[in-house]
């Protein structure tokens, strides 16, 4: 399969009201300190069954000014991808389940000091 598994959930989150849609991105070239800003990462899975489905393990970042909102926001991202996404067609795929790695947890950015709060996933998902 050759769906990128950031284009899926990026594909997903930037559909979902709760989520400021211009906020999601797959890299931080253009960002600026103090946007909010969800950042995704492919950082890991495998294939699972040969030509028919993946496992791809992505993290979330978000960075917000506020850090009450950096946590309120990761926390509607994981409750959107855990309790929504499961069941889904989004950019081709399919989503059959989706699981916890780790929930959101706070580490501010070592160069600018925002606030961020990152979690990770799994997603299992097919082609449709």
């Amino acid at each position: 399969m050759m769906l990128d598994p950031v284009a899926l959930v990026a594909g997903y989150l930037t559909s979902c009201s709760d989520v400021p849609a211009a906020a999601v991105t797959g890299d931080l070239l253009d960002r600026q300190a103090g946007q909010t800003s969800i950042y995704l990462r492919h950082s890991g899975g495998f294939r699972v069954t040969r030509h028919r489905m993946d496992r791809a393990d992505v993290e979330y970042d978000v960075y917000h000014e506020h850090r009450s909102e950096a946590s309120t926001l990761s926390r509607v991202c994981r409750d959107l991808l855990l309790e929504d996404l499961p069941g889904r067609v989004v950019n081709g795929a399919l989503v059959l389940d989706v699981v916890e790695i780790s929930s959101p947890q706070y580490y501010p950015d070592p160069t600018s000091r925002e606030h961020v709060y990152g979690g990770e996933v799994t997603i299992f998902y097919i082609e449709s």
